[in-house]
């Protein structure tokens, strides 16, 4: 069912620093910010040759994010990203399979402006998932 792996974000305090540190130390190509209030998160992605990396950073005071944050201030692995050929058809397998997905259960327009969803983290060894229709 899942494909290739999409990204994996990482929530960080200082969006700035966290771009510069990819893009100067490591020598990453590196987006320009983009704010997704819809989400409640500022976006910056880092593309490498084989997937992308997501940082992720709080917009806004209901920012979900922000109590990731909050519980890790340093930062860290937020989410892993999947991708999947048919979102609806992925959720209504994987829900038969009695996978938990969060929210109100209907896709929701991600950063590549393509339809996602999440997984319940206690459904995949302590991993909040994403996955993302390809």
């Amino acid at each position: 069912m899942i494909g290739r792996l999409n990204h994996v974000a990482i929530a960080v305090p200082d969006l700035d620093r966290a771009a510069r540190l990819y893009r100067d130390t490591l020598g990453a190509r590196v987006s320009a910010p983009v704010p997704m209030p819809a989400h409640g998160v500022t976006t910056v992605f880092v593309e490498l040759p084989n997937t992308k990396i997501e940082l992720l950073h709080p917009l806004g005071a209901g920012s979900p994010i922000q109590g990731y944050l909050d519980r890790n201030p340093a930062g860290g692995i937020h989410h892993v990203c999947y991708e999947v050929p048919d979102i609806l058809v992925a959720r209504d397998r994987l829900k038969e399979a009695g996978m938990r997905v969060l929210g109100d259960g209907e896709p929701r327009i991600g950063a590549h402006d393509k339809p996602v969803l999440f997984l319940h983290p206690k459904d995949f060894c302590g991993t909040l998932v994403e996955i993302e229709q390809a």
